[in-house]
């Protein structure tokens, strides 16, 4: 929760209106809370430029959660622990994530991808291609699975015995 709150306040002294003198001082508070709370203590990066909306839910207060300063996520989004979302290979753009999308712990979203609205990412998957709206993606590198592949107990439907 203290990296959430420390990233949200350095969001906020970047994007919304201060006087010079205010964002200066909020900038420099940033600054030190960042590199002691998010960097040291979480072990996270989590840079003020990211864009990410409203109830962003990073699990274990962001655990060694990685973003690039370009990403940009939805809203009600959830993050597990030592996820990265960044570039690669040196292509300065960034994945920009959807709404209501959950990000499975140890997962790596990587290069100019696009992540659908109510998507799921895998637990330790690797994603470097699109992934739609509604769709799951896992594996290393990651793929789509079909609606129809899933388990019941994936899909949250649990068949009782007659």
């Amino acid at each position: 929760m203290c990296a959430y709150l420390v990233y949200r306040f350095g969001n906020t002294t970047l994007y919304e209106p201060h006087g010079m003198v205010a964002r200066k001082l909020r900038w420099a508070l940033y600054r030190v809370l960042d590199g002691l709370v998010v960097r040291v203590m979480a072990n996270a990066q989590l840079p003020a430029q990211a864009r990410a909306g409203a109830c962003l839910g990073l699990a274990h207060d962001a655990n060694g959660v990685i973003l690039s300063k370009d990403v940009v996520i939805g809203d009600d989004c959830t993050i597990f622990q030592q996820v990265t979302i960044g570039t690669i290979n040196g292509d300065r753009r960034s994945p920009v994530i959807g709404d209501r999308v959950f990000i499975g712990a140890g997962a790596k979203i990587l290069g100019p991808v696009t992540i659908g609205n109510d998507a799921m990412i895998g637990a330790n998957s690797v994603v470097i291609r699109d992934v739609p709206d509604g769709a799951t993606a896992v594996g290393v590198p990651a793929r789509v699975i079909p609606s129809g592949d899933r388990r019941p107990e994936e899909t949250g439907v649990v068949r009782l015995p007659a």
